[in-house]
């Protein structure tokens, strides 16, 4: 084998290696692409995850409140039942003094 031949098949060789590396550098290229959109989504994601998380939190503290209302309010209702049924028994009785009254006469 000259050495013209020589340079010739390691030329091919280094010609076949450049496009291979070519394609893989386009592949890189791509892959840097997807890699930076799935980047910016994740990004997003978590922005809107974290939006998510406070509303939750927002309305955690919300229901607490109101609970804590619905409590104090079934806590009055239930002394005014209480007071509702002394005003019964009053009431009774007073209506029982009235009878008596109007039959003394």
């Amino acid at each position: 084998m000259e050495n013209e031949e020589f340079q010739k098949l390691v030329l091919g060789y280094f010609e076949r290696i450049d496009k291979r590396f070519d394609g893989i550098a386009g592949k890189l290229s791509e892959h840097d692409q997807k890699f930076d959109s799935l980047s910016s989504q994740v990004q997003e994601n978590t922005r809107i995850l974290k939006a998510l998380e406070h509303i939750a939190e927002v309305n955690k503290a919300e229901h607490d409140s109101m609970s804590f209302q619905l409590a104090e309010i079934s806590g009055e209702v239930k002394s005014m039942r209480k007071d509702l049924s002394k005003v019964e028994l009053v009431t009774a009785s007073n209506w029982e003094d009235i009878v008596r009254l109007k039959s003394v006469k």
